[in-house]
């Protein structure tokens, strides 16, 4: 079941999955029951954000992971939003998805100086 699929069957609105211009993919949450900071629903500005199962193991993520062991099958809680905006612009950009408030919100036509 993909993630998208088990929020609507929850019956809970969650963001819609991340999909980088590389085709990675990867869940990025925040709500009052996440691992985040705030630990709120809907709050101005989002510090830490729970991202989940990830499409392929991502280095920048693995001081996060709840099960190191399965980098693909696992959730990562209080993950900065630096790292997770940092992951975003290393995949080339997000083309589909939604993120936080607080996570930047770079485009596919974002490139990073030499």
């Amino acid at each position: 079941m993909q993630v998208n699929e088990f929020f609507n069957t929850a019956g809970s609105k969650r963001n819609r999955q991340v999909v980088c211009a590389d085709g990675f993919k990867m869940s990025v949450q925040a709500f009052a029951g996440g691992y985040c900071t705030p630990r709120a629903d809907g709050a101005d500005k989002y510090e830490e954000v729970e991202v989940g199962y990830p499409s392929e193991p991502e280095e920048l993520l693995m001081g996060w992971a709840e099960e190191p062991d399965k980098p693909t099958q696992t959730v990562y809680g209080y993950v900065p939003v630096q790292v997770v905006t940092n992951v975003i612009a290393k995949h080339g950009g997000i083309v589909d998805g939604e993120i936080p408030r607080g996570v930047a919100p770079i485009g596919v036509h974002f490139v990073v100086d030499d």
